[in-house]
């Protein structure tokens, strides 16, 4: 009774862990979670009450598709200031969170059997957009030898004249690594030579531990053929507020925009009304949720490399670690599953991100540092 199509569409698995993690605990079980990809800290007080001002103020009703102008003018004035690109309102689109500026430009662009490069292991849903919407999804391997970088060789073998987009996260989920200038400006020469589109997932440009953020917009001739990605969600702790944007050539934009009309007619406009709020007042909450990330990335990724049969880089941004479990000789999937039913800590195999995720967990250390303690313990007594 359904449609072929729905046979391609992948899933978010982090969602599903979670599902069986509360299972678990309505059985009286103590879980600790470290699957889903959530801030645990609270939306900051100043963009909570701008978003109850806008309220009573009457900003309850439609709005443009591509996001209130206030909103769009906010975001150009974010990326000039931040990334160094300078658009214009009618170049902005804003969406009900991030995943539909990864999803309608696939689907506005790529047509059947047109071929896209995406990360792998990589966010889940890059792959589903591809083929779900008929291209032809191609991985490339990030190694952990690398830093789970992009090996620019195989990218050199991989992209040709029928690639008709290139997918890039940095910092990136479910690893925590981070491309370097040097990266993006192959990515960006290669681009342009075989005339494709990049998407640039950025959604983590603020969780960063090292160095500097580089944008692939900012660099000669790719603003043009570049669509910028980012959201609130993970930079200010609004997951559930839903809020995405995005910089991108004016005829995407136009496109996206009629899919954004024809989808869900625009993100929710007191929504926008506190991500102007956010991009645009104190930045403290940032700063101190990022400076305690770090201080729970380092312990992490030392107690990680303590346990038996385990092997963990530490990473450069967001908020995940991504161990080695070869050493345990059990696969994936397999050991997530034991760690959650045996030891009571929720994690994510490294497969539910890629074929090339097996040999790997997924440990999201969105959590309190004592509670972080408590699974290393766990998985520790359990592996010795």
């Amino acid at each position: 009774m359904f449609a072929e199509r729905m046979g391609r569409l992948g899933t978010e698995t982090a969602f599903e862990v979670l599902a069986k993690a509360r299972a678990l605990e309505a059985k009286g079980r103590n879980i600790v979670h470290l699957e889903i990809g959530e801030p645990d800290f609270d939306t900051p007080d100043n963009i909570r009450k701008a978003a109850e001002e806008a309220i009573w103020g009457g900003l309850t009703h439609y709005g443009p598709s591509a996001g209130l102008m206030q909103a769009r003018e906010a975001i150009c004035e974010h990326f000039a200031q931040d990334r160094g690109v300078e658009y214009t309102p009618d170049e902005i689109v804003l969406t009900p969170g991030g995943k539909p500026i990864i999803f309608l430009p696939i689907m506005a662009i790529v047509d059947h059997g047109d071929e896209v490069i995406y990360p792998n292991p990589g966010y889940p849903i890059y792959e589903s957009a591809i083929e779900f919407c008929g291209g032809k999804a191609v991985p490339l391997k990030l190694d952990e030898a690398r830093d789970f970088r992009f090996d620019i060789a195989e990218l050199e073998e991989k992209i040709n004249p029928g690639t008709k987009m290139v997918i890039i996260n940095s910092p990136q989920n479910p690893t925590g690594g981070v491309l370097e200038a040097s990266d993006l400006e192959r990515i960006a020469e290669l681009a342009i030579e075989n005339d494709a589109v990049v998407l640039s997932d950025e959604v983590y440009s603020k969780i960063l531990y090292e160095g500097e953020h580089h944008s692939i917009a900012a660099l000669p001739g790719m603003k043009e053929r570049t669509i910028l990605m980012d959201a609130h969600s993970k930079t200010y702790a609004m997951t559930g507020w839903r809020l995405g944007y995005a910089g991108m050539p004016k005829a995407i934009a136009e496109k996206v925009t009629r899919l954004n009309t024809n989808v869900y007619s625009h993100a929710t406009t007191f929504v926008q009304i506190a991500g102007i709020e956010a991009l645009k007042g104190p930045q403290d909450e940032v700063k101190k949720m990022v400076g305690i990330f770090k201080e729970r990335r380092d312990a992490i990724v030392d107690g990680l490399n303590e346990i038996k049969g385990f092997s963990c880089l530490k990473p450069k941004g967001a908020f995940y670690v991504f161990p080695n479990i070869t050493g345990t000789g059990v696969k994936s999937q397999e050991l997530a599953d034991t760690v959650l039913n045996e030891a009571g800590v929720a994690c994510l195999s490294g497969t539910c991100f890629g074929a090339f995720g097996e040999g790997y967990l997924r440990f999201s250390y969105a959590n309190s540092i004592e509670n972080i303690g408590e699974a290393l313990s766990r998985i520790g007594k359990m592996m010795s």
